[in-house]
Protein backbone atom coordinates (compact mmCIF):
# COMPACT_ATOMS: atom_id res chain seq x y z
CA UNK A 1 0.00 0.00 0.00
CA UNK A 2 1.51 3.93 -1.14
CA UNK A 3 1.07 6.88 0.75
CA UNK A 4 0.49 10.00 -0.96
CA UNK A 5 1.44 13.36 0.58
CA UNK A 6 1.26 16.48 -1.09
CA UNK A 7 2.91 20.21 -0.33
CA UNK A 8 3.26 22.87 -2.53
CA UNK A 9 5.04 21.48 -5.29
CA UNK A 10 6.26 18.15 -4.34
CA UNK A 11 4.19 15.09 -4.41
CA UNK A 12 5.57 11.89 -2.04
CA UNK A 13 3.92 8.38 -2.75
CA UNK A 14 5.73 6.03 -0.04
CA UNK A 15 6.90 2.95 -1.28
CA UNK A 16 9.58 -0.20 -0.40
CA UNK A 17 12.67 -0.65 -2.28
CA UNK A 18 14.62 -3.70 -2.97
CA UNK A 19 17.10 -4.99 0.35
CA UNK A 20 14.54 -3.61 2.43
CA UNK A 21 15.66 0.26 2.01
CA UNK A 22 12.46 2.48 1.98
CA UNK A 23 12.50 5.18 -0.94
CA UNK A 24 9.84 7.89 -1.17
CA UNK A 25 8.55 8.65 -4.62
CA UNK A 26 8.77 12.49 -5.32
CA UNK A 27 7.31 14.49 -7.89
CA UNK A 28 7.91 18.01 -8.32
CA UNK A 29 8.43 20.80 -10.95
CA UNK A 30 11.47 20.73 -12.56
CA UNK A 31 13.38 23.90 -11.14
CA UNK A 32 12.63 22.55 -7.72
CA UNK A 33 13.95 18.73 -8.89
CA UNK A 34 17.20 20.45 -9.83
CA UNK A 35 17.70 22.47 -6.50
CA UNK A 36 17.04 18.63 -4.97
CA UNK A 37 19.57 17.44 -6.90
CA UNK A 38 22.09 20.10 -6.52
CA UNK A 39 21.78 19.17 -2.12
CA UNK A 40 21.89 15.90 -3.28
CA UNK A 41 25.38 16.40 -5.06
CA UNK A 42 27.40 17.91 -2.12
CA UNK A 43 27.02 14.23 -0.28
CA UNK A 44 25.06 11.86 -2.47
CA UNK A 45 22.86 11.67 1.04
CA UNK A 46 18.98 12.11 -0.63
CA UNK A 47 18.40 10.14 -4.41
CA UNK A 48 18.27 6.72 -4.76
CA UNK A 49 17.29 7.25 -8.27
CA UNK A 50 16.62 9.84 -10.57
CA UNK A 51 13.71 8.97 -12.90
CA UNK A 52 12.72 11.73 -15.18
CA UNK A 53 12.06 14.81 -15.53
CA UNK A 54 9.61 15.57 -12.57
CA UNK A 55 10.17 12.53 -10.53
CA UNK A 56 13.20 11.25 -7.97
CA UNK A 57 13.14 8.37 -5.89
CA UNK A 58 14.04 10.03 -2.46
CA UNK A 59 15.88 7.50 0.57
CA UNK A 60 12.86 7.55 3.40
CA UNK A 61 15.43 8.02 6.15
CA UNK A 62 16.96 11.19 4.75
CA UNK A 63 13.40 12.87 3.70
CA UNK A 64 12.87 15.75 6.99
CA UNK A 65 16.60 16.76 6.46
CA UNK A 66 15.94 17.23 2.54
CA UNK A 67 12.79 19.20 2.95
CA UNK A 68 14.23 21.26 5.57
CA UNK A 69 17.33 22.22 3.19
CA UNK A 70 15.07 22.36 0.36
CA UNK A 71 12.90 25.09 2.57
CA UNK A 72 16.36 27.13 3.62
CA UNK A 73 17.46 27.17 -0.29
CA UNK A 74 13.78 28.60 -0.86
CA UNK A 75 13.98 31.27 1.48
CA UNK A 76 17.50 32.36 0.14
CA UNK A 77 16.44 32.17 -3.23
CA UNK A 78 12.94 33.73 -3.08
CA UNK A 79 11.98 37.35 -2.53
CA UNK A 80 9.92 38.09 0.39
CA UNK A 81 7.12 41.02 -0.21
CA UNK A 82 6.48 42.94 2.95
CA UNK A 83 3.28 45.01 2.93
CA UNK A 84 2.03 44.08 -0.21
CA UNK A 85 -1.53 45.54 -0.40
CA UNK A 86 -2.80 43.94 -3.31
CA UNK A 87 -1.08 46.57 -5.72
CA UNK A 88 -1.24 44.87 -8.71
CA UNK A 89 -5.34 45.19 -8.07
CA UNK A 90 -5.10 49.05 -7.81
CA UNK A 91 -3.51 49.99 -11.31
CA UNK A 92 -6.37 51.39 -13.89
Amino acid sequence: MSEKRSKGNVVAVRGSQSNTKIGVLVECDPSIKSIIINLDSENNAYIIEDLDETHLLIKENHLGELKARLDDRLKETVPVVENDSDSDRDVK
